[in-house]
């Protein structure tokens, strides 16, 4: 890897990639296996998407961060948060502890803080070191479009290999018409189906942005109650204290004690190390894709 260039930090969003590998093979019925039966059709994605962000973006540093535990504060603020999530797959959880095997063998470090989520640590972690090089956060999750800002951009990730939409807040405002803020005032708005939390009742995605286009904030919404339909007005009215946590539960909190020396996130490959870890998994055939020379 030429550490010459200009150096950027990609922060991955682990569990976003894991659980979108595990499911691009998972709904085929077929789940990759070692001969001893351990799966690892998630890992083996993984690193493939992990592997072609990397080509593609050409970062110098790279970390990944993790959810660490289901209860987070935010689960202190709603109880109810998050509460619809399904187990895992049983053939997922072993993967969980083997992906940061395989992450840390790569050299890259597993970041992730108790009672916070991998989001949180994102933000910190984009926050911090935003005003020293470019960051790149490759995910599949749209609320972390919030961070987006000059020096930082949201890699999201398509169907398919390769196929990415990066987000700039040029490229935010022209497809959505938002500012990386009002991302968290339109998810108070309509609450988050996935994260189990409502938002105004009855105010679905195309009267949040609505909205929040017109009025710029909820602030601005409620000092105009007045020029609201009696519809819209009456649901606001309802949901107020609502419309207040739903915003508070969407904002990614930049402030985590995550420990993060920049300098271990400088991506250099120990060949050997790798190699050994594929061949560990039986997944020497990504030996290529990755870049790493067979030892003799």
């Amino acid at each position: 890897m030429n550490t010459t260039k200009q150096p950027s930090l990609m922060l991955v969003d682990g569990m976003a990639l894991l659980f979108r590998a595990y499911y691009a093979t998972a709904t085929s019925g077929y789940i990759r296996r070692t001969k001893a039966g351990v799966p690892t059709n998630a890992i083996y994605g993984f690193l493939r998407y992990l592997w072609d962000a990397i080509d593609t973006f050409q970062p110098t540093h790279v970390a990944c961060c993790w959810d660490m535990a289901a209860k987070t504060f935010r689960s202190d603020q709603f109880a109810a948060y998050k509460g619809n999530r399904p187990e895992a797959p049983e053939d997922l959880i072993p993967q969980f502890s083997l992906i940061r095997e395989v992450t840390d063998c790569l050299g890259i470090p597993n970041l992730g803080v108790e009672g916070f989520e991998a989001d949180d640590c994102i933000g910190t972690l984009a926050c911090r070191f935003g005003s020293d090089m470019n960051v790149m956060i490759l995910s599949g999750d749209h609320d972390l479009l919030q961070l987006v800002d000059e020096r930082t951009s949201v890699i999201i990730m398509k169907k398919g290999h390769g196929n990415y939409l990066v987000y700039t807040p040029e490229t935010l405002y022209q497809e959505k018409g938002l500012s990386p803020r009002q991302v968290i005032d339109v998810k108070g708005l309509m609450g988050d189906t996935s994260d189990n939390y409502p938002g105004v009742r009855g105010i679905g995605e195309k009267t949040a942005m609505k909205l929040i286009q017109e009025y710029e904030t909820i602030e601005g919404i409620l000092a105009n109650m007045d020029s609201l339909t009696k519809s819209v007005r009456g649901k606001i009215e309802a949901d107020l204290e609502m419309l207040h946590l739903s915003r508070s539960l969407a904002a990614i909190h930049c402030e985590v004690p995550v420990d993060c020396d920049l300098d271990l996130c400088l991506l250099e490959i120990d060949d050997e190390r790798v190699l050994s870890k594929l061949e560990e998994l039986e997944m020497k055939s990504l030996s290529h894709l990755m870049g790493v020379a067979l030892v003799p």
